[in-house]
């Protein structure tokens, strides 16, 4: 009777061992079988990205993204290269580009603003008026103190200080500095003739300016700086008010002062939505219209149409996602974006319909 029973123990123990031993067979499998993705660029929309990937992640599990805050031209060039499957970017990708690298598509998944704000002891309270010309004298050095004649005509009855004004921009390759650049050329001839616009771009040499990596990093190079200005995305809003910078009021087309909200750039989206192009390259910088803010844009995904394997539909799947349930006002509202339109949804889901 005993020797039975010791008989059927080992073989108890036999089928555990094997059955442990496939169980761990099969997990390691799945392991290897997960698609793995990697999104890399923008640090504007880096923190819709961290809201994003986790809610994604519970509903599918044999998908892993990995996100990088890279900056914009790098989310492009490593989309490009093919060392990530989804580049991040605030910026569209330029004719001469798409010419070199015709399988590359610009998606967008949804749309942002961009804010200028100020560290100035006093006043970070109060929201200055500042226009693209006023800007772009800044950054060119023509301007240099706070309480120079152009800025005072803005904010009258503002006890602005005479000190010189310290100029924070972007060193890295950025759709911020893009679409920045963007409302100084297209709001001043001058600006655009000699600087213009792009990720990198010639900044002129003016004494005391600052170069900062990221949009955290513009964040706390303007925290630490009295007297400075900066731009940088809306989803560092929290970390603007956290900060106690300030925040400007900007000159739109029309020649109205805004801010960026939901109102705002849903204006200057309604004015732009209907010239959005098939391949949807496209600027929505100084939009016409009396309520539009004059810098908003299409956060995009630079991705390659044509992708191995399961990566495709993994891609696919995820980008669907994100025109839908990513676009909800539960994340919208976290990051200070605004969901596309349904017409500009139609013409994002035909391109992810070309990726195979």
């Amino acid at each position: 009777m005993s020797m039975k029973t010791g008989a059927s123990r080992r073989k108890t123990s036999v089928v555990l061992a094997a059955t442990l031993a496939m169980g761990t067979m099969m997990v390691s499998h799945a392991a290897l079988a997960q698609t793995r993705l990697l999104e890399t660029g923008s640090s504007l929309l880096y923190p819709l990205f961290n809201l994003w990937v986790p809610v994604y992640g519970k509903s599918h599990p044999g998908v892993q993204i990995t996100t990088q805050s890279t900056g914009s031209g790098t989310g492009i060039s490593e989309a490009v290269s093919g060392i990530a499957q989804i580049g991040a970017s605030d910026a569209y990708m330029s004719n001469a580009q798409i010419k070199m690298h015709p399988a590359i598509l610009n998606i967008p998944l949804t749309i942002s603003s961009q804010m200028i704000n100020y560290n100035l002891p006093g006043l970070n309270g109060r929201h200055l008026r500042l226009s693209g010309p006023v800007l772009a004298d800044m950054y060119s050095g023509k301007i240099r103190y706070w309480d120079a004649p152009a800025v005072r005509a803005m904010n009258p009855g503002v006890r602005l200080p005479h000190q010189q004004i310290v100029l924070i921009h972007r060193t890295d390759g950025s759709g911020d500095t893009f679409i920045f650049s963007q409302y100084l050329s297209f709001s001043t001839p001058s600006w655009n003739n000699s600087v213009g616009y792009g990720t990198t771009i010639s900044w002129p040499a003016v004494q005391g300016g600052i170069g900062a990596e990221g949009n955290p990093g513009m964040v706390n190079a303007c925290k630490g700086t009295p007297y400075s200005i900066a731009y940088i995305g809306i989803s560092f809003k929290q970390a603007i008010e956290k900060a106690g910078l300030g925040e400007a009021m900007l000159k739109n087309r029309a020649g109205r002062f805004v801010l960026p909200e939901p109102k705002t750039i849903g204006a200057a989206v309604q004015a732009m939505a209907s010239h959005t192009p098939a391949d949807e390259r496209i600027s929505l910088v100084f939009a016409p219209g009396a309520e539009s803010y004059p810098i908003i844009n299409y956060e995009y995904a630079i991705v390659n149409a044509n992708q191995d394997g399961k990566t495709a539909g993994a891609v696919k799947e995820f980008f669907s996602w994100a025109l839908s349930h990513g676009n909800s006002p539960y994340f919208m509202k976290q990051v200070g974006f605004v969901p596309l339109p349904p017409a500009i949804v139609k013409l994002s889901e035909a391109q992810i319909a070309k990726i195979h």
